[in-house]
């Protein structure tokens, strides 16, 4: 599942994680991120083990978004080693967020 994370779990929940997190930043009132976010928790339940996934409401915990550059919800960011090594803004296919998350799951940290 999802876990709702707050600026000061993020440092040691996604930062220090060496394993693959994504962090979906987004808005509840949203149109586009209720329509992506149970793609999210599907994927979430699937990856489960293998990838951690989080969320940040940026109404809610704000500076996450301005520090990562986010402009645009949803937007989706995946870390590896404490690093962005990949990012989904919008709404995009749930199989193209597959294979964003299988190219992850594969890439090396010291890339």
């Amino acid at each position: 599942m999802t876990k709702q994370i707050n600026v000061q779990e993020f440092q040691k929940q996604v930062i220090e994680n060496m394993n693959l997190s994504l962090v979906q930043f987004k808005k509840e009132w949203s149109g586009a991120c209720q329509i992506i976010t149970p793609i999210y928790e599907e994927l979430a339940r699937s990856y489960k083990g293998v990838a951690e996934f989080f969320a940040v409401d940026i109404e809610k915990e704000s500076g996450l978004d301005k520090r990562y550059g986010v402009m645009e919800v949803p937007t989706i960011l995946f870390f590896k080693g404490g690093r962005i090594i990949d990012h989904a803004i919008g709404l995009i296919p749930r199989n193209l967020l597959i294979s964003k998350i299988e190219n992850a799951i594969s890439r090396n940290i010291t890339e």
